[in-house]
């Protein structure tokens, strides 16, 4: 083999090894997820979500740093583990990057369940306590249980 088709190998394999890091579940102890309220009044105000988010760059910076990420071998979005449209907070502890690149749990499905949730929430269907409780401690299985397998 030539040296060129053995480095075009060696990137693919280091690719793929990059991208099966992503995670696809925060780390419970780097995020946990933080609640800012449970008050549906507030959280099903229109505009509600942008009144609350003011994640700066330096923070977002920071929480790759922790997760041992770089940002630029992939493609992510610092994402809130509890959303701000169910009422979670703009803090660390509620921040972790999200790939947009593993399939099928990657930024675009939870963002699906995010959207969920706030619907059954500001319907009443869902308490905001249990849409909060169901995406923390797994928003995977939260996914499946509300909207089944992607």
């Amino acid at each position: 083999m030539s040296r060129y088709v053995i480095l075009s190998l060696l990137l693919t394999l280091c690719a793929f090894q990059a991208h099966a890091a992503d995670p696809i579940l925060p780390d419970p102890k780097l995020t946990p997820g933080s609640v800012l309220t449970t008050d549906k009044t507030i959280i099903c105000q229109p505009g509600y979500s942008k009144s609350v988010r003011h994640t700066s760059g330096r923070l977002k910076h920071e929480v790759y740093q922790e997760y041992g990420i770089n940002k630029k071998g992939g493609h992510y979005e610092i994402d809130h583990l509890i959303p701000l449209s169910i009422g979670g907070a703009d803090v660390r502890e509620n921040l972790w990057p999200e790939s947009r690149d593993t399939q099928p749990w990657n930024a675009s499905a939870k963002d699906r369940l995010e959207n969920y949730l706030h619907n059954g929430v500001c319907a009443g269907r869902i308490q905001v306590e249990e849409a909060q409780k169901a995406i923390a401690s797994d928003w995977i299985g939260a996914y499946q249980t509300y909207l089944g397998v992607p």
